[in-house]
């Protein structure tokens, strides 16, 4: 991440450990195009990695038949951290796992799922090396480490605090025709952008899982990158509107909060997948769980009653702050909507479009075709 430029400000530089292949006289090329890919979404996107986040990549890593198609990222087990006149750079490992196994990650934790690659060595071991020719998963090697990830889930709940995905939402409770405050992504309509302030609350609400016996919180909205780098991730109890001075926080940006009836919250197949963790390994553990657009500033997370420095309130469980949705969902509603989600759980018979209603609630949730959100006016 760093080059003629000077430095990139992200603060981390990545690393990987591939299994040399028999006969192999020279290393294969494609790491590096994987690596520049990851750097290039990075700078894209202004977001940034942390040890623990998955990558789903939905492609084998070096365009063969391989089943290792997706990335999880830790701290590299040999080049620890150094301090440069810039601040601190941290290196972080790439590890190709299979689509099971990332799936376990994301229902689970990175880290838990990276330990159990560690103890399996043709999986990866202690140095974490991945085998693009690996044709089973640690699941499939050793049947007892589901049992583990079963407990772990069951036990911790997930630490995926949000994920970048196709998602929008539409405010139903206005007429489409007053345009006086943002809608989301309202076709024909340019919505109003985030605040630089927003944006980061965002994007830490991605950054970083939180602490499973912490109080849970939503990052600040005046949450500052210094010099480019996030030196806080560790949630605290002034992770919370409440505990910051009035004085930090623009007034001005407040009043654009409103107080929404009726939603519409719409998701790809791959998003919608995620529902079920998001409210079985979210919210039941008294967390939040973020969707942000990978088209646009639109972002909607739902929260549970134990979050605080959210905008939504049980007596008003919808709230937009312009193109930001939060959705506070009591313990209740949320155990009903996996009952009515459960066919989530099962994408092989899914067919699209696909609707959710829970009228006394007033909302509503789409599973909707990629090309909805590709071609958002067509």
């Amino acid at each position: 991440f760093t080059g003629t430029d000077g430095p990139s400000g992200f603060g981390f530089e990545l690393t990987f450990r591939l299994k040399r292949e028999t006969g192999e006289s020279a290393p294969p090329t494609w790491p590096a195009e994987l690596m520049q890919g990851l750097a290039r979404y990075v700078f894209q996107s202004e977001n940034t990695f942390c040890s623990g986040d998955h990558v789903s990549w939905h492609s084998p890593l070096d365009n063969s038949e391989s089943r290792i198609q997706h990335m999880l990222l830790t701290e590299d087990p040999q080049m620890q951290p150094v301090q440069t006149p810039f601040g601190v750079v941290t290196f972080l490992q790439i590890v190709g796992v299979c689509t099971e196994e990332l799936h376990a990650a994301q229902q689970w934790n990175g880290q838990g799922i990276l330990e159990l690659l560690r103890t399996v060595p043709v999986a990866g071991g202690p140095w974490l090396i991945t085998d693009m020719r690996r044709g089973e998963t640690i699941f499939e090697i050793d049947p007892h480490l589901q049992e583990r990830v079963d407990k772990g889930i069951e036990t911790d709940g997930s630490n995926l605090s949000g994920v970048s995905a196709k998602c929008a939402w539409d405010d139903l409770s206005r007429p489409p025709e007053d345009d006086e405050d943002s809608r989301s992504i309202c076709i024909g309509t340019q919505p109003r952008r985030l605040s630089g302030k927003d944006t980061e609350q965002i994007r830490e609400t991605l950054r970083r899982g939180l602490e499973i016996n912490s109080k849970p919180v939503l990052p600040p909205i005046n949450a500052q990158r210094q010099n480019g780098l996030n030196h806080d991730r560790a949630p605290s109890r002034k992770d919370s509107l409440e505990s910051e001075s009035s004085a930090a926080i623009i007034p001005h940006e407040l009043i654009r909060t409103r107080q929404l009836e009726s939603v519409h919250l719409k998701f790809n197949q791959e998003s919608g997948a995620l529902i079920p963790l998001c409210l079985r390994g979210r919210l039941l553990h008294g967390r939040h769980f973020t969707y942000k657009s990978i088209t646009g500033d639109t972002a909607i997370t739902f929260v549970s009653t134990g979050v605080e420095g959210a905008f939504a309130t049980e007596e008003h469980p919808y709230a937009a702050h312009g193109p930001w949705l939060q959705i506070l969902l009591t313990e209740e509603f949320v155990e009903r909507m996996l009952e009515d989600l459960e066919d989530l759980n099962s994408p092989e018979e899914f067919k699209l479009p696909k609707e959710y209603s829970w009228p006394e609630k007033k909302l509503k949730v789409s599973i909707l075709p990629d090309a909805v959100f590709d071609n958002p006016l067509h």
